[in-house]
Parts: C-alpha cells; sequence; structure tokens
C-alpha cells in the first residue's frame, strides 16, 4: 500500500493575485485551475520539478475562512519548500522582493530562511545538509 499527501489547501482572498505571486515570484508551476462554479475554481500549483503533492488555491468564501487568510497556523512557519540551490532561490526572494522575515543561516539540517507570501503565510526555504 502506498500513501502520500497530495494536495494542500492554502486559504487565499483571491484566485488570479495568488496565481500571479506563486507563478512569477516563486516560479510554481500551474498545473490545474478549473472553473467549478460562479465563485469557485480548482486551482492547484507545485515548485518546478514537484512530483506528488501541491498546493490547491482555496478562496475564502466565508468571513470565518477570510480572518484565516495568512494565518493558517496561528503565525507558525506553515509551508517548507526544499530546494537544491539555496542562493539561487534565496536570490529570487530578494530580486521578486518577496519578505524575508528570518535571514538565512546555516543549521544542521541545512541552511534556512523564513519568508512570508503576498498573504503574509510563513515558509521555510531549505536547502538540506548533504
Amino acid at each position: 500500500m502506498k500513501q502520500f499527501i497530495a494536495q494542500i489547501s492554502l486559504l487565499v482572498s483571491d484566485y488570479d493575485e495568488a496565481i500571479r505571486f506563486y507563478t512569477r515570484k516563486l516560479h510554481f508551476n500551474l498545473i490545474e485551475d478549473t472553473v467549478l462554479s460562479d465563485t469557485k475554481r480548482w486551482v492547484r500549483i507545485a515548485p518546478p520539478n514537484s512530483s506528488e503533492c501541491c498546493l490547491l488555491l482555496a478562496k475564502a468564501a466565508t468571513e470565518e475562512q477570510l480572518n484565516k487568510v495568512g494565518n493558517q497556523t496561528g503565525g507558525r512557519v506553515f509551508l517548507f519548500l526544499y530546494t537544491d540551490n539555496f542562493s539561487r532561490d534565496y536570490q529570487n526572494l530578494l530580486t521578486q522582493n518577496v519578505r524575508i522575515v528570518r535571514e538565512p543561516s546555516v543549521e544542521t539540517y541545512g541552511t534556512v530562511t523564513v519568508f512570508a507570501d503576498l498573504y503574509g503565510n510563513l515558509w521555510d526555504l531549505i536547502e538540506p545538509s548533504k
């Protein structure tokens, strides 16, 4: 038996602005953008060469959901983006004016920085130690 997490829902306030941020600034791939109704779309994005897990952009539809956009984890790092080239991807964050929350550091598990997406969700960018 094989199991894996296929998607993680990420609350957004607008599909198109979220797609632009993730595809243009982080260079993620838009895997699917299917209209389901006048107010709902099935939008999946993933980092380049990612094969199993992707983000499902879910437009907030209620007041409670709107209040959670950008803070789905109560201010903790929410998502962990692994890379094979920290310098390249960190420089891209700077070039794209992505907000760096914690400057890069070398830890026992690898090189890491914390950045915020367009809504304020916190991400770790990590190049694991070899």
